[in-house]
């Protein structure tokens, strides 16, 4: 089961919450100046160094399919999306089919449209140039840290996109390295590494409010997800277990104490 979708669903509430933080106009939630921003690079930096070690295995599976090095760095800098970019090495040949490519990549990526809708109640403070600016940098990882520090009433702008740039910088060094010493790891998995985003996550998930409705709406998004990995289109699981528990859980609101 993605476990990006027990972060997910586990956020719906804290984005009403952060409505409400909002209601006061407190614009230290929203702040977005050199200093945490800084901050919030620091604190993504370990996360970031396993995100180095996919991308020396993009790298390495770029070259084998016949990319040159400047196209694969190009798509890392550009597109910032692993597995986006893993998909796109399946479809790749001598004649690229954009049409089902574009679908696929659009399907992986679709979550970001449900990140952005819970990011909004901050975003929307900042011009609009700032505001496109940290979105290009947005991942799973700095999102449900900032998800996080925004539902406990803690300025997370900076951790936000400082997170995000310092998880692009790692992916695009990854990259590099990969076309270079990528021999040296080419199969990450063996290594257990591809659990390490999932662990992370999971601990954000762990890391948030426990009881009976939260867990309610979790089975509801896994069970979701599990019928649409069984019957719908590829990667379709993740959007629909997403929607399936944040609909439940805009329906069942929170008690207010």
């Amino acid at each position: 089961m993605n476990l990006r979708l027990l972060c997910w669903v586990s956020t719906v509430k804290n984005e009403l919450k952060g409505r409400r933080l909002l209601s006061d106009f407190d614009a230290n939630l929203h702040e977005l100046t050199y200093q945490n921003v800084w901050a919030g690079f620091k604190q993504l930096v370990p996360i970031s160094l396993f995100v180095a070690v996919f991308g020396l295995a993009f790298g390495l599976a770029a070259t084998q399919v016949g990319l040159d090095d400047s196209s694969i760095i190009g798509m890392s800098a550009l597109v910032f999306a692993g597995a986006s970019q893993f998909s796109a090495l399946e479809l790749w040949g001598t004649q690229v089919a954009i049409i089902p490519l574009a679908i696929t990549i659009f399907a992986i990526n679709a979550r970001h449209l449900l990140m952005g809708a819970t990011l909004y109640p901050w975003l929307r403070h900042l011009p609009p140039v700032k505001r496109y600016g940290v979105m290009l940098f947005v991942t799973d990882p700095n999102w449900a840290m900032s998800m996080q520090a925004f539902s406990r009433g803690e300025p997370a702008m900076g951790l936000l996109f400082g997170g995000g740039i310092s998880l692009w910088i790692f992916w695009v060094l990854g990259t590099w390295l990969g076309l270079f010493f990528g021999s040296a790891i080419n199969d990450p998995v063996s290594l257990g590494l591809d659990m390490v985003m999932g662990c992370f996550l999971l601990a954000m998930v762990f890391g948030g409010q426990k009881n009976l409705r939260v867990l309610i709406i979790w089975i509801v998004a896994a069970f979701s997800s599990l019928m649409a990995y069984w019957y719908l289109p590829a990667n379709s699981h993740v959007v629909v277990g997403a929607l399936a528990g944040g609909i439940l859980g805009a329906i069942w609101m929170e008690k207010q104490q």
